[in-house]
C-alpha cells in the first residue's frame, strides 16, 4: 500500500546529498565532514509538516513545510511564579542528595571463585527491595505526602491556630480530633501497603540455592549471596543475581555460575527506576477544589469584616470569620477518600471474576478509570511465548491443523517401507548408499516430499530433549539412565527459540521424533521405534544479520551428506531454486499472523564436503576479517537449494486476547505494543491479536540513522492516514532527537503504534514523552524484569505474574494473573471508583458548604458577630456518626450494572473526559449547598419564637434531616448497607436527642410543634431537587440510563 502511494520532490540540496552519499567513498566523505555538517545544519530552516496544507501547491516538502510550533518560554518572576520555584526546590534537593551519596567509580573488579571473603571492596547485598520507606523515613515521609496537599496543610494551620487565646473559637477536639483521625487512617494504611511490600521482598529474598564450597553443597538465601559465590541453578529456578555460567547440564537443566554482581548493581535494578509515589488525577482535581474553596472562604471572610466597618481590631475579625467559615473546607474529605481507595482494593481483590488480583498501591484504584493509553509489553502479556504449528505448505497443497493426520499416514507408510527395504537390503550395505541417496531426486511424490520436508525439520535446529530424572541421585545416574531410556512421558525439550521448539513437537506428534542429542549426533525415533543417528559436521547458527541458520548431518547408515537451511522468507527466497508460491504463501501466512521460516537442503558429495570444510577451517584461523572469509565461504554453499516447504507457527495468544484488546479500542483507549522482539515478529502479533485490524494499513517506519533520513521519513509517514506504526527502538531514538514534539504528535494519532527492539530504559521514556505531550493517563502492563521501568513511570501500573517471575507484579500497583483481566479490571471497576469517589467527595464538600452558609446567614443576621453557630459535640457529630456512614454507602453505588459495562465498553469513553468531577459539577453543588443552607438557617429564624436555643434544635435537626434525603437523591443504584446506614444514622441522633441537653431543649424537641416546623423546613429544601432531578433524567438522560431502561 505504501508503495503506492505518490511521494512529492525532494529539494535539490537533498538529492544532491543523498547522491553523494551513494557515489563519494567512505575516505572522501570523511575529508568532506565539515560540508556534510552544513548541510544538515540546514534542516533547522526546514521543519516537518504539521498540516495537510504543505503538500497541496508547491513542489518542495521543505519550503511549503509551516514552522513546527515552538512553545513560548517563559522568564523572570512569570516564570517563578508559573511553577519556576518547584523546579528550584527540586534541583535543591537532587543537589543535596548527590552531595550526600558519593557516587561509585566504575573500574574493573577481581572475582575470586568460590572464596567472597577474599574480595577487596565492599560490595551491596543481594537483596530485593521494593519498599518506599524505611523505620526512620516513614513517619517523615508519609507527613510531608499528606501535608504537601493544601487540604491537609490548611487544617494543620487551622488546628495550630487555636492554641493562641485570641483565635480561640471551639474546643481543641473539634479541630484536632479529626486532623489526627484522617492522619492515623493514612498511616495505618501506608504502613500495611508497605508491610505487605516487606513480606512480598521477604519471600524472594528467603528462596533458598545450592553453593559449592569447600565443603561441598550448602544451602543458601538469596540475600546472603556474595559476589564470588558458586551457586547452582536448578531448572525453573529464578536466576538470583548477575551471574557469569561455568557450566551447564543440558539433560538435568541445572548451571552452575559465579555470581558478579549483586543487590543494587545487577542490570535488572539499574535498569529500575525508584518506586514514585503515584498521586491519582482525581486527588490533583479535588485539590483544585479545594484551593478554590480557599479563596471562596477567604473573599467571604473579607466581605463579612468590610460589612462589619473594619471596627475594632478587624484583622483578628478576619482570622476569626476565616475559622468560622473553615468547615467549606471539609477535613473529612481525606479520610472519606482514603477509606473509599481502601474499599474499592477490596472489592477489586474479592471478585471471583478477576480472581488472583491483588491491589499494591492502594492510593490510585480511580485512575483505572481515566486511561487514554495502554502500553503493553508482548512476549508473556499479550502471548503465552508458546509457539503452536499451524501450517505446511509444499508449494502444491497446504496441511493446516485439520490434515495433521494425512502427514502422520504419510511418514508412517514412508518409513515402513524404508524399514524394509532396509532389511531386505542388510546384506549389501556399501552398494545401496548410492541407491539410495539418488532415489529421492527421481520420486517426487508427495510422500516423498512430506517424509524430506519432516525429516527436515527434525534435524535443522538447536534444540536439545531434557530428560526428568526420576531417580534424582546423582548427576551420573541421571545420565546412564537418559542414555538407556527415550520414553515419551518425562521428556521435554529445550532451545534458545519457543519457534524452535515448536517445530521439534510437531515432527514428534507426526511421528518423527527427536530422542537424544549432544556436540556430534543427533537421534530420531520412527514411527516404528528404529532408532536413526545422524552426525553433526557443521551448524551455522542463527543471526538477526543473517536471518536463516544452517546445519550439515551425516546420515549414519547411508553416508549422505546434506546441508539443511531454514529461515525468513527475506534471506530464503534468494537462496532457493525458482519457484512460482514462496512470496504470495508467504504474505498469506504473514497476514494470518503467523511467524514463516522457509525451509531447504542441499546434498552434498563427500568430496564436495572435504573441500568445504578445508576452506571453512583456513577461514576461520584468519586473522584479518575473518568474520568476512568465514561468511564468504558458507555462501558458497548456499546456492540452488531444492527448497523443501513452508512452515507457519503461531506464538500463541493469552487467552481471549483478541476480545479484550477490541473492548479496550472501543474504550477509547489508544494501545500502544512496546517490546524487546524484533520487526517482523512484533508485527506478526499485531496482527494476529488483533491489535492492529485486518482493514488498517501498517506503516513500517524505514531505518534512519540521521536527521535528514528521519526528517524525510516522518514527511512520507505524514501522508498516511488511519494506519498503524511499526518502528524499532533504534530509529525511534533518532527521531525523538531532533523532532521529539512532531513524532510524538503523529504517532498519537495514529489508532495503534508498536515499538520493537525497546530496552528497559527506552519503555519508560516512551511513557513519560505521551504524559509530557498529550496530559492524558497512561497505564502500563508487563510480566518481566524489563517491564518495571515503564510500569513504575505510568500513572497505573499493572503486572502480570508470568513464566518470567513475578518481578513484574511485585513492582506494580495492581498485580493480575491472566492479561483478559484488564477488561473488567478498568470498565467495571475503573468505573466504579472514578464514579463513586467523585460523588463521595463533592457530597462531602457540599456537606462543608452547606453549614457554612447558615453560619455566614445567622453571622449576618446577628450583626456579623464572629460566633460559632454549633460548638462541640454538635460539630464534630454531624461530621461523624450522624452523616458519616450515609454518605460513605456511596461507595457502594453503581450507574450501571458490571455487565452493561463490558457489554458497552463506549460508556468508558465519558470517563476520560472527567465530566463526573468538574468545575461544572462542582458550581452546581455550591449552588445546592447555598439554596439548602438558605432555607434551612432562614426557616429556622422565621419560624422561631422565643428562645435562641430553638432555632440551634430546629436548624440542626433539619440539617440532618436533610443530609439524609440528599444522599438518597443521590445514589443511583440501592444496596441494603445503604438503607441501613440510612436508618441507623437517624436512629443515633434521635436516640442522641436525650443527651444533647447543653445545646437542645429537650422539652421542647418533644412537642409537636417542633416536628411540623422541622418538617416543613426540610420539604423546601429537598423537595425542589427531587423535581428537578425527575425532570432532568425524563428530558435530559445520561447516557448509560438509557442503556439500563
Amino acid at each position: 500500500m505504501a508503495d503506492h502511494i505518490p511521494l512529492h520532490p525532494v529539494p535539490r540540496s537533498t538529492q544532491r546529498r543523498a547522491a553523494y552519499y551513494t557515489s563519494v567513498p567512505a575516505a572522501q566523505r570523511h575529508n568532506r565532514r565539515y560540508q556534510v555538517e552544513d548541510e544538515s545544519s540546514l534542516l533547522d530552516e526546514m521543519p516537518l509538516m504539521m498540516s495537510e496544507e504543505g503538500f497541496e501547491n508547491d513542489e518542495s516538502d521543505y519550503h511549503t513545510l509551516p514552522r513546527a510550533r515552538v512553545s513560548h518560554r517563559k522568564t523572570g518572576l512569570e516564570w517563578f511564579i508559573c511553577g519556576g520555584w518547584k523546579f528550584l526546590c527540586a534541583s535543591c534537593c537532587d543537589w543535596l542528595i548527590n552531595i550526600c551519596r558519593r557516587k561509585k567509580e566504575l573500574k574493573a573488579r577481581t572475582v575470586w571463585l568460590g572464596c567472597p571473603e577474599k574480595c577487596e571492596e565492599k560490595y551491596p547485598r543481594n537483596a530485593i527491595k521494593n519498599q518506599k520507606y524505611n523505620i526512620f523515613t516513614f513517619i517523615p515521609g508519609v507527613l510531608y505526602e499528606q501535608f504537601k496537599f493544601f487540604l491537609n496543610l490548611y487544617f494543620l494551620i487551622v488546628s495550630c491556630s487555636q492554641f493562641v487565646p485570641a483565635l480561640k473559637i471551639g474546643y481543641l477536639y473539634t479541630y484536632w480530633a479529626p486532623l489526627g483521625f484522617v492522619l492515623a487512617v493514612t498511616m495505618v494504611r501506608e504502613a500495611v501497603d508497605e508491610f505487605r511490600r516487606y513480606q512480598r521482598d521477604k519471600e524472594m529474598n528467603s528462596q533458598l540455592y545450592s553453593k559449592l564450597t569447600i565443603r561441598g553443597k550448602v544451602q543458601v538465601k538469596s540475600s546472603d549471596i556474595q559476589v564470588g559465590d558458586l551457586i547452582i541453578v536448578e531448572k525453573n529456578q529464578r536466576i538470583p543475581s548477575d551471574m557469569v555460567f561455568l557450566r551447564t547440564s543440558e539433560k538435568t537443566g541445572t548451571v552452575i555460575g559465579v555470581v558478579i554482581y549483586t543487590g543494587k548493581e545487577t542490570r535488572s535494578v539499574m535498569n529500575t527506576s525508584n518506586p514514585k509515589n503515584k498521586v491519582g488525577l482525581l486527588d490533583l482535581e479535588l485539590n483544585q477544589l479545594t484551593k478554590a474553596l480557599f479563596l471562596a472562604l477567604v473573599a467571604l471572610s473579607i466581605v463579612m469584616v468590610t460589612l462589619q466597618g473594619f471596627v475594632g481590631p478587624w484583622y483578628r475579625n478576619l482570622f476569626r470569620f476565616l475559622l468560622l467559615f473553615s468547615y467549606i473546607i471539609p477535613i473529612s474529605l481525606r479520610v472519606n477518600l482514603d477509606m473509599g481507595k481502601a474499599a474499592y482494593g477490596w472489592m477489586i481483590m474479592k471478585d471471583d471474576n478477576i480472581p488472583g488480583t491483588v491491589v499494591r498501591t492502594s492510593t490510585i484504584p480511580e485512575e483505572l478509570g481515566r486511561l487514554v493509553y495502554l502500553l503493553t509489553d508482548k512476549t508473556g502479556t499479550l502471548t503465552q511465548n508458546e509457539m503452536i504449528f499451524k501450517r505446511l505448505h509444499l508449494g502444491t497443497v497446504s496441511y493446516g491443523t485439520d490434515t495433521m493426520d494425512e502427514i502422520q499416514n504419510h511418514i508412517i507408510n514412508s518409513y515402513s517401507q524404508m524399514h524394509s527395504q532396509s532389511s531386505g537390503n542388510s546384506t549389501s550395505s556399501t552398494p545401496s548408499r548410492k541407491v539410495q541417496s539418488s532415489a529421492p531426486k527421481v520420486r517426487k511424490t508427495v510422500s516423498s516430499r512430506i517424509h524430506e520436508a519432516v525429516k527436515a525439520i527434525a534435524l535443522c535446529h538447536n534444540v536439545t530433549p531434557v530428560y526428568e530424572s526420576h531417580a534424582g541421585v546423582t548427576g551420573e545416574t541421571e545420565y546412564a539412565e537418559v542414555d538407556q531410556n527415550f520414553s515419551d512421558e518425562n521428556r521435554t525439550y529445550q532451545a534458545s527459540s519457543p519457534d524452535e521448539v515448536a517445530l521439534v513437537q510437531w515432527t514428534e506428534s507426526v511421528g518423527l521424533t527427536l530422542v537424544n542429542r549432544d556436540l556430534t549426533s543427533m537421534q530420531l525415533k520412527t514411527p516404528g521405534g528404529q532408532i536413526l543417528t545422524y552426525y553433526i559436521l557443521q551448524v551455522f547458527p542463527f543471526t538477526s544479520e543473517s536471518k536463516r541458520m544452517g546445519i550439515i548431518v551425516r546420515d549414519e547408515s547411508t553416508g549422505e551428506i546434506t546441508f539443511y537451511m531454514k529461515g525468513a522468507d527475506v534471506a530464503m527466497s534468494t537462496i532457493v531454486q525458482y519457484n512460482d508460491w514462496l512470496e504470495e504463501e508467504c504474505g498469506n501466512m504473514a497476514r494470518e499472523g503467523l511467524r514463516t521460516l522457509v525451509v531447504a537442503k542441499k546434498s552434498l558429495t563427500e568430496e564436495q564436503y572435504q573441500d568445504f570444510e578445508n576452506r571453512y577451517n583456513q577461514a576461520k584461523l584468519s586473522i584479518h576479517d575473518r568474520a568476512l572469509k568465514v561468511a564468504a565461504v558458507v555462501e558458497s554453499l548456499e546456492r540452488e537449494m531444492e527448497l523443501l516447504c513452508l512452515t507457519g507457527v503461531e506464538d500463541q495468544l493469552q487467552a481471549d486476547v483478541r476480545p479484550t484488546l477490541e473492548m479496550l479500542r472501543n474504550a477509547g483507549i489508544k494501545i500502544w505494543m512496546l517490546t524487546g522482539d524484533k520487526l517482523e515478529t512484533a508485527t506478526c502479533i499485531a496482527k494476529s491479536s488483533h491489535l492492529v485490524s485486518r482493514t488498517q494499513d501498517i506503516h513500517i517506519f524505514r531505518p534512519v540513522i540521521s536527521r535528514g533520513e528521519a526528517h524525510l521519513e516522518l514527511n512520507a509517514f505524514r501522508r498516511k492516514h488511519d494506519c498503524a506504526l511499526v518502528i524499532s527502538g533504534d530509529s525511534l531514538e533518532v527521531c525523538l532527537k531532533y523532532y521529539e514534539h512532531e513524532f510524538v504528535e503523529l504517532a498519537c494519532q495514529c489508532p495503534a503504534v508498536v515499538c520493537c527492539r525497546c530496552s528497559p530504559t527506552q519503555k519508560a521514556h516512551i511513557v513519560k514523552l505521551l504524559q509530557h505531550h498529550t496530559g492524558k493517563r497512561t497505564c502500563a502492563i508487563g510480566d518481566g524484569g524489563n517491564d518495571v521501568s515503564m510500569i513504575q513511570a505510568a500513572d497505573c501500573g499493572i503486572g502480570i505474574e508470568g513464566k518470567e517471575g513475578k518481578q513484574a507484579s511485585l513492582a506494580a500497583d495492581f498485580s493480575i494473573t491472566q492479561f483478559k483481566h484488564i477488561g473488567r479490571l478498568l470498565m467495571v471497576h475503573g468505573r466504579n471508583s472514578y464514579k463513586r469517589s467523585a460523588a463521595l467527595g463533592q457530597f462531602v464538600m457540599h456537606r462543608g458548604l452547606i453549614i457554612s452558609t447558615m453560619q455566614a446567614v445567622f453571622s449576618s443576621v446577628f450583626y456579623f458577630a464572629s460566633i460559632p453557630l454549633y460548638q462541640g459535640f454538635l460539630m464534630v457529630g454531624y461530621a461523624t456518626i450522624y452523616t458519616m456512614f450515609p454518605v460513605f454507602s456511596l461507595v457502594l453505588d453503581q450507574d450501571v450494572k458490571p455487565e452493561m459495562a463490558l457489554l458497552y465498553p463506549e460508556l468508558y469513553k465519558d470517563l476520560t473526559k472527567g465530566r463526573s468531577l468538574s468545575f461544572k459539577t462542582f458550581l452546581i453543588w455550591v449552588l445546592i449547598s447555598i439554596y439548602q443552607g438558605g432555607i434551612l438557617m432562614y426557616g429556622a429564624l422565621l419560624l422561631f419564637e422565643s428562645e435562641f436555643v430553638h432555632v440551634v434544635a430546629i436548624s440542626f435537626t433539619a440539617l440532618i434531616l436533610t443530609e439524609l434525603l440528599m444522599v438518597a437523591l443521590t445514589i443511583r443504584t440501592w444496596h441494603w448497607l445503604m438503607v441501613v446506614a440510612e436508618f441507623f444514622s437517624l436512629g443515633c441522633y434521635v436516640a442522641s436527642l436525650a443527651f444533647l441537653n447543653e445545646y437542645f431543649d429537650v422539652a421542647f424537641i418533644m412537642t409537636v410543634t417542633f416536628l411540623w416546623k422541622v418538617s416543613a423546613i426540610t420539604v423546601v429544601s429537598c423537595l425542589p431537587l427531587y423535581i428537578l432531578k425527575y425532570l432532568k433524567r425524563k428530558f435530559s438522560p445520561p447516557s448509560y440510563s438509557k442503556l439500563t431502561s
